[in-house]
């Protein structure tokens, strides 16, 4: 079973502080890391502790942070061999700041990202067409998610796309054909312009975008769990209740989770479930990729939870 992630990697730049700045404020920051991430790369990453083969279609650049990037993933067992180098480009870069409470804010600077292209997918299109699945992000150039999404539906390959970062420059009718679109709540409120204030209000704006002909949405509420819904029904999946000391990549957590669970059984439901708990327990731990748990960190947290 394995998953094609085609979509970003990033060097995170993270700065851990007691509260956000405000407009013209300097602060100090008492911890500071550098570590790999992206939502690619991060959802890959998930996707392989959760037991799938993982495979990326990626773009670094030219610089220090290439190698270490291409070497994260294979430490993972991750399928580099079409992550390639941009000659005239730097490696893409988030800038993350994590206040007290464990919710963060981001910057990203591309790089690399932005020059993956339609034609670095037809090189992988062997690989690609032997994939369970093929999981989008919206951190590289637009063209090249709707070519995926057009591949996996030439192919027959489920597409999953999580669009994020959200813009309104996102073609929903060419997203139509994805069989999953996962964003969170801030991201399905940028794409719909309706508010997110109560559950209800999700529903509406989930119900927005079915309408347009999306098939199956799961919106991540964090704190609030997680909403899946169709055409013909809507089922919530409660969230774990932890303490979080660090929220960053928490849905890249939960969609390489699902994606894997998925693609073992075919269970909406089920990999939805593993998956909360998968981005529960990371949230956990300070960073990215470096919070995600093993496998069995996640028995042993599922075996505490039911027994509460």
């Amino acid at each position: 079973m394995k998953l094609a992630v085609i979509g970003s990697n990033m060097v995170d730049l993270t700065a851990y502080i007691h509260h956000m700045p405000a407009p013209g404020e300097t602060l100090e920051a008492p911890d500071f890391s550098i570590s790999c991430g992206g939502k690619g790369a991060n959802q890959a990453v998930a996707a392989a502790l959760c037991g799938a083969e993982a495979m990326m279609v990626s773009k670094v650049g030219s610089d220090l942070f290439a190698d270490n990037t291409i070497e994260n993933l294979k430490t993972f067992g991750i399928d580099t061999r079409y992550v390639t180098k941009a000659s005239d480009a730097s490696s893409g870069i988030a800038s993350i700041f994590v206040d007290e409470s464990g919710q963060n804010r981001i910057l990203i600077v591309k790089g690399a990202n932005d020059l993956l292209a339609p034609t670095d997918i037809d090189a992988a299109e062997t690989e690609l067409k032997a994939c369970a699945m093929i999981i989008l992000q919206l951190e590289v150039p637009l063209a090249t998610v709707y070519h995926a999404i057009d591949f996996g539906r030439t192919h027959g390959v489920p597409v999953l796309l999580n669009p994020a970062p959200a813009t309104k420059a996102l073609d929903i009718t060419k997203v139509c054909a994805c069989d999953f679109f996962v964003p969170n709540e801030t991201e399905l409120s940028i794409l719909t312009g309706l508010p997110m204030e109560t559950l209800e209000d999700v529903e509406e704006a989930a119900k927005s975008l079915l309408v347009r002909g999306l098939k199956n949405i799961i919106v991540t509420l964090g704190g609030r769990g997680a909403l899946w819904m169709t055409q013909k029904e809507k089922q919530y999946v409660a969230p774990y209740k932890v303490t979080a000391v660090d929220t960053t990549g928490a849905g890249d957590a939960f969609i390489g989770c699902f994606a894997s669970e998925y693609a073992k059984g075919g269970d909406v439901l089920a990999a939805m479930k593993k998956a909360s708990a998968f981005a529960a327990l990371s949230v956990t731990h300070k960073g990215t990729q470096l919070s995600y748990p093993t496998q069995e960190e996640l028995a042993i947290f599922l075996q505490k939870k039911a027994a509460e």
